[in-house]
């Protein structure tokens, strides 16, 4: 974790404190998380930290809500994710059940589903598989994996005509 293991981290007052963890939330949107985590590292006891948070959060450097817009629309508009692995993601980053609501009302319906069929139709191109049953499962799989519904799934494969052979 740290760059040498024989030197302690560096010690930081909480005015200190305060400076580089206010640069850090101005240069990216962060969670309360995260910021508990450095404030930690700077040998920062929890009331000290708890103390900083809130100035943070009263300033408007630290704001969960808009943290959690930025994640849904980068990472369903760049990482082309489905609603349930940006959920997913937002939970482990400990980000609460409201702040969630809101940032997945950043999705566009449309242009969801439109991701939804780009990513297919690629994986569709990369796919080796012959045999079209197991095609089909394996690309199932991946979009799955991507976080998409499986009842998107399957009407988006059933439009790229990826639709199960009837059994003879």
């Amino acid at each position: 974790m740290f760059k040498n293991p024989d030197k302690a981290p560096k010690q930081y007052t909480p005015g200190e404190a305060l400076q580089k963890i206010a640069a850090f939330c101005a240069y990216q949107e962060r969670t309360q998380k995260e910021v508990e985590q450095k404030l930690k590292s700077y040998g920062l006891d929890e009331d000290e930290a708890g103390e900083i948070i809130i100035r943070l959060s009263r300033e408007k450097l630290l704001d969960e809500e808009r943290f959690a817009k930025a994640f849904v629309r980068g990472h369903y508009r760049q990482k082309k994710w489905g609603r349930r692995r940006i959920m997913q993601e937002l939970k482990q980053k400990g980000i609460s059940e409201y702040c969630i609501k809101v940032g997945m009302k950043e999705i566009d319906g449309e242009e969801y589903y439109q991701n939804l069929v780009e990513v297919m139709e690629k994986k569709d191109r990369q796919e080796k598989e012959k045999n079209p049953r197991i095609r089909r499962m394996k690309i199932s799989q991946y979009l799955t994996g991507k976080g998409y519904e499986q009842d998107l799934i399957k009407m988006a494969l059933d439009e790229l005509g990826k639709a199960p052979e009837d059994d003879e």
